[in-house]
């Protein structure tokens, strides 16, 4: 009797410590397929906001097309491509405050010299190692590559009107560049006016 007594205590204590969590853990698979679904729609968020919001017409490279400039997918978001050369400009426009785009519209040339559209894709020459914090600083504040002690960024670059985006819209258009297609290129560094020519 004792021995029966003794079983079926032990039965109960684990049964006591195996219901909790086994429940535990189907209630952390369901977090885990809610988190899944929750990312899904922050990237997709993103991915609009980043077309609303008009990304792709500095930060892609183009070719023309039928219809005039048309995004080259596969370098989508990877910003002035390496290695290119801006074309030849006339200065005295510029010095009388025209601004004048390359070609696909990744390279700029105004008063402040030569400015070349960013790789934003997820790749480490873009924003692939950059944290969330990092992101944020760039982008609404204006700081190059996020980080304290640098340059502003420059134009066209208009973070002075995302400044004003709420969290829950820059965290999305993050979480929508973190997933695009890594593209390798190394952007070049900006220019003054004065080594243009």
């Amino acid at each position: 009797m004792q021995k029966l007594v003794f079983v079926m205590l032990a039965i109960v204590t684990v049964a006591a410590i195996l219901v909790p969590a086994c429940r535990q853990g189907v209630a952390k698979e369901g977090k885990s397929e809610e988190a899944i679904t929750s990312n899904i729609d922050l990237v997709q968020r993103g991915g609009y906001l980043v077309n609303a919001m008009l990304c792709d017409d500095c930060h892609s490279p183009k070719s023309m097309g039928p219809n005039g400039p048309e995004i080259i997918q596969e370098r989508r978001l990877s910003g002035y491509t390496s290695g290119n050369k801006l074309p030849d400009f006339d200065s005295t426009e510029v010095k009388k405050g025209w601004v004048i785009f390359s070609p696909d519209f990744t390279g700029i040339v105004g008063p402040w010299g030569a400015s070349f559209a960013a790789n934003i894709t997820s790749d480490p020459t873009g924003i692939g190692s950059w944290n969330y914090e990092q992101f944020k600083k760039a982008f609404m504040g204006g700081k190059l590559k996020g980080l304290n002690g640098t340059r502003d960024l420059l134009p066209p670059m208009p973070w002075q009107n995302f400044s004003k985006l709420d969290d829950q819209d820059v965290q999305a258009i993050y979480a929508f560049l973190k997933s695009t297609r890594p593209v390798r290129n190394v952007v070049p560094t900006p220019k003054k006016f004065s080594e243009l020519y």
